[in-house]
């Protein structure tokens, strides 16, 4: 079991943790240390367990905050997730439109018919232009 000297409000500790655990150790004595810095600023010297239990309390404080934050963070995912789960899965489906078709016999006579209205057409420019 490895022993890793951590330094706490300039008060120096060996702890012993797991194999594997001393970077997690050296982060949350980092942490504790910043308030037990902070508190020594503000107050003084003081006995070492008070420092180390105000420390801790402080520490706690902030982490009961961010636990709320996180519960907040939790219902509102879980209420966005209600919601995604209760949208329709599918699209709407498509309307359908009806064009009509007109028969080739009935373009064709109107092809015919076109055909002679221009033909009159250039008949009756002729005649004027004449």
């Amino acid at each position: 079991m490895p022993q890793v000297e951590i330094t706490i409000g300039g008060r120096n500790f060996e702890v012993a943790c797991q194999d594997g655990e001393e970077q997690f150790l050296m982060t949350a004595a980092a942490m504790l240390d910043v308030e037990a810095s902070s508190l020594s600023t503000q107050i003084g010297r003081m006995p070492e367990s008070r420092m180390l239990l105000m420390a801790g309390l402080l520490l706690a404080d902030r982490t009961a905050g961010l636990e709320d934050k996180l519960r907040e963070a939790e219902a509102r995912i879980a209420e966005l997730q209600a919601q995604i789960d209760s949208a329709p899965t599918q699209a709407p489906e498509p309307q359908r439109i009806e064009v009509p078709v007109i028969p080739a016999q009935t373009v064709e006579r109107l092809s015919d018919i076109a055909a002679k209205a221009e033909a009159l057409a250039d008949e009756v420019e002729a005649k004027a232009a004449g």
